[in-house]
C-alpha cells in the first residue's frame, strides 16, 4: 500500500509539472547615466517621459534603488554577473570581466538563462563599451556605440574628451543609434518564437555626448529650462580625501559650465535626450503589448547609475553621493503572472541593482544560481511595503562604500 502510494504521488507530481505553464519571458531594458530626471521620480520639474512614467503606473517603481558602481562597466558587470565590486575586483571601467581571474569564468544572467532553455538577444549598450559577451548572447543586434558623433564638436569645450559635446545632433531620429537599436528589439518581438527568451535592449542616452535629434529640443525652450538648485558652500565641510575620490577631470569644472553660459544649454541637451530615450523605450514596450508576447514578459527597466548636472559643484557619475549611487528601477509583471504581484505601487525599501540576478531567475522558475550575491526582492513585487532590513551599498573604487537605508 505504502509503495502504491509512492506510485501515485509519483504521477501526481508528474503531471503538476507537465501542466505547469511555460516560462516567462524578460525584456530587460537598461539606459545609461540616468538619474531621477523623469516624470514618477520628480527628479526635474519639466523631465518629459510619458513612457517611462507609464510603465511605472503598471508595475512596481523602487524610488530607492541604488547601483553597485557609480561608473558604467563596474556597475554593468556587478548586475549581470551578480557579483559586488568588493567580490569581483571590478572597480573602474578598464578593467575587462573576462580577463580578471574572477569574473573570466563567470555565468552572467543572460547566460544562465540561456542554459535553461531560453533564447538570449541583446542589442546596444547591455556592457560596457558595447562588448558584446558571446556566451551570454544567441543573437546580438547592431552594436554602434556612442554614435553617431559629431565632426567637428557640436560645442566647443576645453574637455580633453570628444565625449563631452552637447546639441541638435544628428539631423534626424533615424540616424541616432539608439532609435535604430529600438528597431532592431522590434524586429525580435514581433517574430514567432517558441522558446521563453530574453531581450536585453542597452540605450546609450542621456550619456554624454547629450545629442539628440532637434524635435526634441523643441520641447525645452532654453529661456524656460530650470537649472538645478546648487549650495555654493556644499563642499565646503568634507575632507580633501573626499575631494580627492570625486574629482573627474574628463568634463569642463562647473566654474567653466557657469562662466561660459553653457550650463542651462547642458541641461537642456539632457532632458532632451531623456525625452528621446523615453521615445525610444516606448516604441520597443508599444511593439510587446501588439506581439503575442504581451501577457507573459516581464519588464525591467534600469539605469546603471545616476549623474550630475553641476550638483556638488561637479558633472557626471563617480562618486558616492546618491546623485550618482541612486538609479531609477521598474519592474512590470505580465498578466500570466498573476494577481499576486503588485501593479501601480511604489517602493521605498532600499535594494539594489545587485538583486536582479535572483530575483529574475526566481520568476522565471530558473534554478538559483551559486554564488550569486543578491538578493531577490520578489516579496517587494508582490508587497511593495514588506519587511525588508537590508540596506543598499554601493562602491567606488576599492574600500569606498555608501550605506543607504531606507531612510537614512
Amino acid at each position: 500500500m505504502r509503495n502504491g502510494l509512492r506510485v501515485l504521488l509519483f504521477f501526481y507530481l508528474s503531471a503538476g509539472a507537465v501542466q505547469a505553464g511555460p516560462k516567462a519571458n524578460i525584456l530587460f531594458i537598461t539606459i545609461d547615466d540616468l538619474n531621477d530626471w523623469i516624470g514618477c521620480l520628480g527628479g526635474h520639474p519639466q523631465a518629459k517621459t510619458p513612457n517611462i512614467d507609464a510603465l511605472a503606473r503598471r508595475g512596481v517603481l523602487f524610488t530607492n534603488a541604488h547601483c553597485q558602481a557609480p561608473i558604467c562597466n563596474p556597475s554593468r558587470v556587478s548586475f549581470m554577473t551578480g557579483l559586488r565590486p568588493s567580490s569581483s575586483g571590478i572597480y573602474l571601467n578598464n578593467h575587462h570581466f573576462r580577463k580578471s581571474p574572477v569574473t573570466r569564468n563567470a555565468v552572467t544572467l543572460p547566460q544562465h538563462l540561456k542554459a535553461h532553455g531560453y533564447t538570449t538577444y541583446g542589442v546596444g549598450k547591455l556592457f560596457h563599451g558595447s562588448y558584446i559577451d558571446r556566451p551570454s548572447f544567441s543573437t546580438y543586434g547592431p552594436n554602434p556605440g556612442q554614435g553617431p558623433l559629431a565632426n567637428p564638436r557640436v560645442t566647443e569645450n576645453p574637455s580633453r574628451s570628444k565625449l563631452w559635446d552637447w546639441g541638435r545632433f544628428p539631423p534626424s531620429k533615424e540616424e541616432a543609434h539608439d532609435f535604430q537599436d529600438a528597431e532592431w528589439a522590434i524586429e525580435v518581438l514581433q517574430a514567432d518564437r517558441e522558446s521563453p527568451f530574453f531581450l536585453g535592449v542597452g540605450f546609450y542616452r542621456p550619456h554624454v555626448p547629450f545629442y539628440a535629434p532637434p524635435e526634441w529640443f523643441e520641447a525645452f525652450p532654453l529661456d524656460e529650462v530650470q537649472l538645478p538648485r546648487v549650495r555654493a558652500d556644499d563642499r565646503d565641510d568634507i575632507p580633501p580625501f573626499a575631494l580627492e575620490l570625486t574629482h573627474n577631470a574628463l568634463p569642463p569644472s562647473q566654474a567653466w559650465f557657469v562662466e561660459s553660459g553653457q550650463w542651462k544649454k547642458t541641461v537642456q541637451a539632457y532632458l532632451a535626450c531623456t525625452y528621446f530615450v523615453d521615445h525610444c523605450v516606448g516604441r520597443v514596450v508599444d511593439a510587446l503589448a501588439a506581439g503575442a508576447h504581451a501577457d507573459d514578459t516581464w519588464i525591467v527597466l534600469l539605469t546603471d547609475h545616476g549623474f550630475f548636472l553641476g550638483e556638488k559643484a561637479r558633472w557626471a557619475k563617480q562618486s558616492l553621493w546618491e546623485r550618482a549611487a541612486k538609479t531609477p528601477l521598474i519592474i512590470v509583471p505580465p498578466k500570466a503572472a498573476g494577481a499576486g504581484y503588485a501593479r501601480g505601487r511604489r517602493c521605498s525599501r532600499p535594494v539594489e541593482l545587485l538583486s536582479l540576478y535572483p530575483t529574475l531567475t526566481a520568476l522565471c522558475g530558473v534554478p538559483a544560481r551559486k554564488g550569486v550575491e543578491g538578493r531577490s526582492i520578489e516579496r517587494l513585487l508582490k508587497n511593495p511595503e514588506a519587511d525588508w532590513p537590508y540596506p543598499a551599498i554601493t562602491t567606488y573604487r576599492q574600500n569606498n562604500h555608501a550605506v543607504r537605508s531606507e531612510h537614512y
